[in-house]
């Protein structure tokens, strides 16, 4: 690890180094992440040095937003190579807490988020959202800093945080990033390195049939009929289960029927034991 990227354990030792920075004018710029980093994380690193003075790594796979029969003890860690990463990318520090710090004896509070949460991953996975709320709002105060980046890949998540952010005064800024995707268009995920060699041939058509259906939608055509032929050539494919399929507002994460303003069309379906998730941005014409 390169002398350019901080490597902290400490709470204390992260605060004095970056209110340290902030005394000297710099901005501060903040990635949460939960480690497995690709270049989608890297493209986060370099966005934040684009627009700000230090960036701030965090890594910390958080047991809350984990359901009891999720991959939480097989997500995939590899915190050596992150931070090679990390110092290679130009990341400032590395935060690592540890679930002690994160969840200390007798931590007993939750963010319980409103309208975003709902529907969506928010039925597949219950409580997910009140754990990604809790924990970023403590990464927030932890690292106070100017600006806080997510990607879109994870739209919902994104949309609830920045929920959370408006309705608690949180003084950060909540900048989305667009999805870094590979060349046949499959969005880059931590979770893509349990695509077996087959699977990771079908996984772009995830992406293909999203951006067939955003294209009609944005010229007008009705969503049902749409999400129907979606689900099904998803099916052909050799995903299963679709666990939704939806065109969403894409600023209050309501259904639509038709794309009348920007919509947002998302998906979550498994290809083998692995769950995959995108969205497209709809943009009427």
């Amino acid at each position: 690890m390169s002398d350019t990227t901080l490597r902290f354990d400490s709470l204390e030792a992260l605060r004095r180094r970056v209110d340290a920075w902030r005394s000297g004018g710099d901005r501060i710029v903040l990635v949460p992440t939960m480690g497995a980093l690709h270049a989608g994380h890297l493209a986060l690193v370099a966005h934040a040095k684009a627009i700000g003075r230090r960036a701030v790594v965090s890594i910390f796979v958080n047991p809350t937003q984990f359901g009891p029969n999720e991959d939480f003890s097989r997500y995939p860690r590899d915190t050596e190579a992150d931070l090679a990463l990390l110092s290679g990318a130009g990341a400032d520090a590395a935060w690592l807490p540890s679930v002690e710090t994160m969840y200390p004896t007798g931590f007993s509070t939750r963010i319980e988020p409103g309208p975003a949460a709902e529907g969506l991953c928010g039925t597949f996975r219950p409580g997910h959202f009140s754990g990604v709320a809790t924990v970023v709002t403590k990464l927030i105060n932890q690292v106070r800093p100017d600006i806080a980046l997510f990607g879109e890949k994870d739209f919902q998540q994104l949309q609830v945080i920045r929920s959370v952010i408006r309705d608690l005064d949180l003084a950060v800024t909540i900048e989305g990033v667009p999805t870094l995707r590979e060349a046949d268009g499959l969005a880059l995920s931590s979770r893509n390195r349990y695509l077996d060699p087959c699977e990771r041939e079908i996984a772009p058509r995830l992406h293909a049939v999203l951006a067939d259906m955003a294209e009609r939608l944005a010229r007008g055509a009705e969503a049902a009929p749409l999400v129907a032929e979606g689900t099904a050539a998803l099916a052909a494919a050799g995903f299963g289960p679709v666990q939704y399929l939806e065109v969403r507002d894409a600023q209050t994460l309501a259904p639509v029927a038709r794309a009348e303003r920007e919509a947002r069309l998302l998906v979550a379906a498994y290809l083998g034991k692995t769950r995959l998730i995108d969205n497209v941005a709809v943009v009427p014409v």
